[in-house]
This record gives structure tokens, sequence and C-alpha cells, in this order.
């Protein structure tokens, strides 16, 4: 049986968790968290979310995250996995 759509509110505040592929402690680097910041910083600027909280592991980030529109959560998210592809 196939899963619901979600269904984001508008604001609501949302813990997120992404991870790098196979669970490679990829975000160990500098370099990496340093683009990473960078791209949450681009996408702040696109869609004007509210970011509370972020917290970079070596291999997984943590967020709360609140949208303007809840609909607009998983375009952020879309962007950030897009743009730094873990």
């Amino acid at each position: 049986m196939a899963r619901l759509p979600r269904n984001f509110k508008d604001g609501y505040s949302y813990h997120i968790t992404t991870r790098c592929n196979n669970r490679e402690f990829k975000l160990s680097k500098r370099v990496c968290r340093e683009v990473f910041l960078y791209a949450i910083k681009k996408a702040l600027l696109k869609y004007q979310f509210k970011l509370y909280g972020l917290c970079i592991m070596s291999n997984h980030v943590h967020y709360l995250i609140e949208p303007v529109c809840g609909a607009d959560l998983p375009k952020i998210m879309h962007f950030l996995n897009w743009y730094t592809a873990m």
C-alpha cells in the first residue's frame, strides 16, 4: 500500500535529518562543512525560511526549520540535497 502524501502546515517547525550516502563520513572534512554552510545560506536567501537549529555531524545533519509556507519544505530540502549531493 502506498504511503499518503505528507501534509506540511504553515507556521510549524520541522526537525529534519539527512545523511551522507552509504553513511560515509563526508562531513568530517572542514571544506565539506563549509560547502554545506554555503548551500544553507543560499537556501535561506532563496526560500526565506527560519533556521532555528543546525547540527552538522560527520555523516549526517540535523535541522530545525520553519518554512514561510509549509508547502515550501520539500522544495527547500530538494535544493539543499541537490546542492550538496552527499
